[in-house]
This record gives structure tokens, C-alpha cells and sequence, in this order.
């Protein structure tokens, strides 16, 4: 067979072929505006007698990472935030000595307040609303 001939008869499937494939790829969650939803609303008690008793526990329960960041039973000395990375899903986790939360897809780290510390996440976690009666703390949201 002629490579002419040969070229056009493949040509054409090919060219559709590679073309799906292309907007397929282009269309990656790599993208940075890419976003995760976070959990729907959630209401959850924790036990701080049995749980979190240490600064830097953490613990992940109905979509939401809850660390301890200080002493006393107050609710300023918890955060409780999405625990999904915004950029592609991944968990997080909470890195004690630096503060701050990880991702490890792509490195993207977020602040304790749920803040972008760097991306490739643009958006921000969502924030969890932290009360505390004696001690169980309810996490709303």
C-alpha cells in the first residue's frame, strides 16, 4: 500500500482519536481552578476528656479534620476545617511543627484559619463553627 494512501486511510480515526483524547487531558482537575465542595452541613460532639487532650491532636470525623492548637478548653484553642484539599480532593493533614495543614497530592498548604498559605489551591478551606460546653466540644457547619 502507498504511505499516501496508508496515511489517509488511518489518518482520520486517528486524528478523532487523538482528538478526544486531547480534550479529555485538557480538561485535568490539575487545573487551578479546580475547586473540591467541601462536606455538606455537619453537627458532631467531641469528648475532650478522651479525645484531642493533647496541643497538635487532630482527629477526622464526617468530612472535617478538628486539631487541637493550644491549652484550655475554649473554643480559640481548636480549628475544624474541611479536611479535602480545595485543588484536587486530597486529605489533609495537620504538620505540628510548622502550623499549618498539607496536602500531599501537590503540596498545597492552607493556615489553621483555613486561608491558601501556597497552591496550587486557590480557594479556601471551609471553617467549621467550634462551641464548647464543659467538656464536649459540638462542631456545626
Amino acid at each position: 500500500m502507498e504511505r499516501r494512501k496508508f496515511i489517509s486511510t488511518l489518518g482520520a480515526p486517528m486524528l478523532a482519536a487523538c482528538a478526544v483524547c486531547m480534550a479529555s487531558c485538557s480538561k485535568s482537575s490539575n487545573s487551578p481552578s479546580a475547586s473540591v465542595t467541601p462536606p455538606g452541613s455537619v453537627n458532631f460532639s467531641i469528648d475532650l476528656n478522651s479525645q484531642l487532650t493533647g496541643i497538635g491532636n487532630s482527629l477526622i470525623q464526617n468530612g472535617v479534620i478538628v486539631v487541637r492548637l493550644a491549652s484550655g478548653n475554649v473554643a480559640s484553642s481548636f480549628t475544624a476545617l474541611q479536611v479535602t484539599c480545595t485543588h484536587q480532593g486530597g486529605t489533609l493533614g495537620y504538620e505540628v511543627n510548622n502550623n499549618d495543614f498539607l496536602c500531599p497530592n501537590h503540596g498545597s498548604k492552607f493556615s489553621t484559619t483555613g486561608a491558601v498559605i501556597n497552591g496550587p489551591a486557590v480557594a479556601a478551606l471551609k471553617s467549621y463553627t467550634i462551641n464548647i460546653s464543659g467538656n464536649t466540644m459540638i462542631i456545626t457547619g
